[in-house]
């Protein structure tokens, strides 16, 4: 790889001290909340942690700190890991998406995430003032029409879009994005059972399989599920241990991204490892003050997270 990578993967391996770590969490999961929240405080996590903060409060304070640190990475990278870095943050333009409809529907919604040059569509998409002019921005941008201006069916859609997005921009996360995908199309289908928006549904037969997309049964999903995809489901019974593939999931990003650490030298692959350990400890964290919001108990709960 070129010169150009030297700079940007030093800066996301220097990023890594960032974490607080396994134990960290696991420290404040254990905590009732106050005191999770004075260690939270004590953490790279305190940058957007506002005082007193509620629950909610500091598990976004977290997301945002994630957010920030990605913004640092991509003003590192060369043009090909800027773009890489821009698919892998999309759940947070996703998030902005979302919180304008229910903006535009008279909601209370938090302050936008600030994307800064991560955001695809989000400069256009703010200024909408009604759910028309959302989903037009959209349609006029890489995310693509939604195919409806429903916020559950926009959701889906973008949910997808992101996922078929990284598959294809960014290589070394592609068995992520597969995973992603079958776990987002597992939940509509046999979850809230409903058919996936038409939008969604393509991009899930491209990345799933469209047999698996027509599955009448969870256990029929699984076994028509895409080999590339499949992982994120195997050995699930049924829709009730979601959940655990969820965890199974976020684990699996955390040690893969471990590897592409300690692989190239310099190149795409280790800037995607350190976006991967760097959000999975951020879920770790949310997970963590959510458990300590209920008073820590069971701990289990928490360690089954892996």
């Amino acid at each position: 790889m070129g010169a150009g990578w030297v700079g940007g993967v030093t800066r996301a391996r220097g990023l890594l001290s960032r974490r607080v770590g396994r134990q960290g969490a696991r420290d404040l999961a254990a905590s009732p909340l106050a005191d999770a929240l004075r260690q939270l405080a004590t953490t790279p996590y305190r940058r957007f942690l506002p005082p007193d903060a509620t629950v909610a409060e500091a598990q976004r304070a977290v997301s945002a700190t994630l957010l920030w640190h990605l913004r640092v990475l991509a003003g590192w990278q060369p043009r090909a890991g800027a773009q890489a870095l821009r698919a892998l943050a999309a759940g947070f333009e996703l998030a902005n998406v979302e919180d304008r409809l229910r903006a535009i529907g008279g909601l209370p919604v938090p302050q936008p995430y600030r994307l800064g040059a991560l955001a695809t569509a989000w400069r256009r998409v703010e200024r909408a003032r009604t759910p028309a002019e959302l989903r037009a921005a959209l349609a006029a941008s890489a995310w693509g029409d939604p195919g409806s201006e429903d916020p559950a069916t926009v959701a889906a859609a973008l949910r997808m879009a992101a996922a078929a997005r990284t598959a294809e921009a960014v290589p070394a996360a592609r068995r992520w994005a597969l995973g992603r995908a079958a776990l987002l199309a597992a939940r509509c289908l046999f979850v809230t059972g409903r058919p996936l928006p038409e939008a969604a549904a393509g991009h899930a037969s491209r990345l799933l399989g469209a047999q698996a997309v027509e599955a009448g049964s969870f256990e029929e999903f699984r076994e028509r599920l895409e080999p590339a995809a499949a992982w994120a489901v195997a050995g699930i019974p049924g829709p009730d241990g979601l959940w655990q593939a969820e965890a199974r999931w976020w684990t699996a990003l955390d040690r893969d991204g471990g590897d592409l650490l300690h692989g190239t030298r310099y190149g795409p692959g280790p800037l995607v490892g350190a976006v991967a350990v760097l959000s999975a400890d951020a879920w770790r964290v949310r997970a963590a003050l959510e458990l300590a919001g209920r008073g820590g108990e069971p701990l289990e709960a928490f360690d089954a997270l892996g």
